[in-house]
């Protein structure tokens, strides 16, 4: 998952404060719970779509995958930003974002949660996120769907480019629930063609 534009708004980069008070607020109808969360004047919040594809991953409706992050936070402030959102935003009431992404992982394992671009990630998420991760969690580009923006760079195309197999899903407004739809239904197609 990217995270920017794709999972969650605005983009990290033109945040200026770490977050700070939770929003409360629904949770996709499944309660009430942390919607959001203030970044100074900003409330950085998760899509409608990824939500709902994240619940279904908490629920365990796609045992047994996983989830890992691939997100190039433009600086080392924008990456604090992210990775604080992830321990303040909720999914379902008293699950956080980042204990839906640990799902299934290892306790205290983070090797799938790449953001950022200072070394040793770069911008080019096809040279340095996906070989780190596929490194830290043994699992093959093949086994790998990646969902992205793409607004800024075709971050799409460059993955499927460089990381051969890694089948990818373009959001460009956000992660709407039928392009997740989408992607899983592509994956499960070049399983079915490799199998």
């Amino acid at each position: 998952l990217d995270m920017d534009d794709c999972v969650w708004r605005p983009e990290m980069f033109t945040l200026d404060a770490m977050p700070s008070d939770p929003v409360r607020g629904d949770l996709g109808g499944r309660g009430e719970g942390v919607a959001g969360v203030k970044s100074g004047f900003e409330t950085i919040r998760v899509f409608p779509g990824a939500l709902r594809a994240l619940q279904e991953f908490h629920d365990g409706a796609h045992d047994p995958c996983r989830l890992a992050v691939a997100s190039s936070a433009d600086t080392p402030f924008a990456a604090a930003i992210a990775q604080a959102a992830l321990d303040v935003l909720e999914v379902v009431p008293g699950v956080t974002l980042r204990s839906v992404l640990n799902r299934g992982w290892p306790e205290g394992f983070d090797g799938h949660v790449r953001i950022g671009r200072t070394p040793p990630l770069s911008s080019n998420k096809a040279k340095t996120h996906f070989p780190l991760i596929k490194e830290a969690t043994g699992i093959p580009y093949d086994g790998m769907l990646f969902f992205d923006d793409s607004n800024w760079s075709d971050h799409c195309t460059i993955v499927a480019a460089g990381c051969p197999g890694v089948v990818t899903q373009r959001t460009p407004r956000g992660m709407q629930y039928s392009e997740f739809q989408n992607g899983m239904k592509k994956f499960a197609d070049a399983a079915g063609k490799a199998g």
